[in-house]
Order: C-alpha cells, then sequence, then structure tokens
C-alpha cells in the first residue's frame, strides 16, 4: 500500500527558450515559455522534493547572472521572489528543514541549483549522473551548484523510495536521468517523466529531447518508449516535465493536486 499522502507540483521559475531544446530537430524559430517545476510528496515516512529548481542567488545577484548565464543564448531563466522555493515550502507552512530527501532527477542547473537549502537532507542521485556532471557533460552543469558537503545517496538501478514511490531509470537526455513513479492515496499513479520529456510532444511522436547525452538520442528514445510501456502497465497519468500547457490546469498550488 502507498505511504504517500499528499503532492504538489510547484512551479519555481519560467524559462523563455526556443522549442528546439525540447524537440530535437523541430521547433526552430519557436518559442516556449517553460516551467521550471520541483514536486513536493508527503509520505508517512517524510517528506520529498524531486528537484529543487534554479539556485536564485544566481539569477537575482547581477554579477552571478552575468557569470552564469551570459554564455547561454536565451540567458536567465525568470524567477520572483514568491517563486523561491523557501518561499513555496513557506507558503505550505514548511521550511526546507522539513523537507528529508531530495531526489534529483538529473543534476542540470534548472534541477540541482536550489540543493544549497537542503544541505541537512539526503540527496539521492545515480552514480552516472554525478559522474557526468563533475566531467562536465554539457554547459547545464553547473559545479558550484552541487560541490557542497551533501549527503549523497548514491544509486545504480531502479529501486523504492518508499513504498508508493519507485525511481525509474531513464537516461539519454542526461547519463544518469531517472524519473519517478508516485502512487496517489486516490485516483492513478503519476509518473514523473523529469526531461526525459520535456513536452506531451516527445511522449506522442517519440521524439527526444533536444540536449542528449554525448549527442546520442538511441538512450532518449529508448527511455521515452520504457516511461510510455510502463505507464500503460501501471496505469499511470505520464507528466512531462517543461510543459507550459500540460502543467497549468494541474497547478493547485497552494492546494495539494489530489
Amino acid at each position: 500500500m502507498t505511504q504517500v499522502r499528499k503532492f504538489w507540483p510547484i512551479l519555481t521559475a519560467t524559462y523563455r527558450y526556443e522549442k528546439t531544446l525540447s524537440t530535437r530537430s523541430r521547433g526552430h524559430g519557436v518559442m516556449i515559455d517553460a516551467p521550471i517545476l520541483a514536486h513536493l510528496i508527503e509520505t508517512t515516512q517524510g517528506r520529498i522534493l524531486y528537484d529543487v529548481g534554479c539556485d536564485y542567488r544566481k539569477i537575482a545577484d547581477p554579477e552571478q547572472r552575468r557569470r552564469y548565464y551570459s554564455g547561454f543564448a536565451f540567458g536567465a531563466p525568470e524567477m520572483s521572489a514568491a517563486q523561491r522555493l523557501p518561499a513555496r515550502l513557506a507558503a505550505l507552512g514548511l521550511a526546507p528543514a522539513d523537507i528529508d530527501l531530495v531526489f534529483l532527477g538529473h543534476l542540470h542547473f534548472d534541477h540541482a541549483g536550489g540543493l544549497h537549502d537542503f544541505a541537512h537532507a539526503e540527496v539521492h542521485v545515480h552514480t552516472h549522473e554525478l559522474a557526468a556532471a563533475r566531467e562536465p557533460a554539457d554547459l547545464a552543469y553547473f559545479a558550484a551548484d552541487f560541490a557542497g558537503d551533501y549527503r549523497w545517496r548514491l544509486q545504480e538501478t531502479e529501486y523504492e523510495l518508499v513504498p508508493g514511490v519507485r525511481a525509474i531509470e531513464t537516461p539519454g537526455h542526461t547519463a544518469g536521468h531517472m524519473s519517478l513513479l508516485i502512487e496517489l492515496p486516490e485516483g492513478a499513479p503519476i509518473l514523473l517523466c523529469g526531461d526525459a520529456a520535456d513536452l506531451v510532444e516527445n511522449l506522442a511522436e517519440e521524439v527526444a529531447p533536444g540536449l542528449c547525452w554525448r549527442d546520442d538520442e538511441t538512450l532518449a528514445l529508448a527511455s521515452i518508449r520504457r516511461l510510455k510501456a510502463l505507464a500503460t502497465e501501471t496505469g499511470a497519468e505520464l507528466w512531462p516535465n517543461h510543459d507550459m500547457p500540460f502543467f497549468r490546469p494541474r497547478d493547485h498550488f497552494p492546494k495539494p493536486f489530489r
């Protein structure tokens, strides 16, 4: 039986960029507004965060913004003070210290940047992901985001975080990308794709994300098919990660999704 009690998708920032970043070789000249999300899962054993968004200090401080984002064609994401993850948690009557476990689907800046607020928590990430981030395998890894003294729990396979919350290996966008299957107390399970699928289009038309590990879409496409098969097997709803039209009707914050 699932130990999940409540679930919140949380908007932490918005990033305007060319659609080619989400759909490989598609969308040239088309700009989209993509949500940058964290997901809070309250269980009988504690609270889990899937991803922690960007480091708000690197966005708010002009010097850091120039340092980290001047080389990006589309600049930095937009994040208001109210969207910072500590502020979002405060709206729920929580503080960062109330988070017990951080599960990082991967270590790109828009997923792991807020880690500095959660140094007390266990931090789960795939072994291959941390190795690729430390190379770094691409420019979306900011070494400062994960260079602290964290309580790493390195993983090398699929596993159950708690009953009802299962880590799913979905490499391809990055070397050790992981998705998360969540069994809610009521209704269909939710399968958080992470950046294995940014948009509904990635899933429906089996299109790889724009950025693929070592510029090879083979693993990414296999992971998309794996997610679709798992959704069929479990009855789960697939949630793409950067699709604003998909996210908006599911955004009930500060009320839980279900």
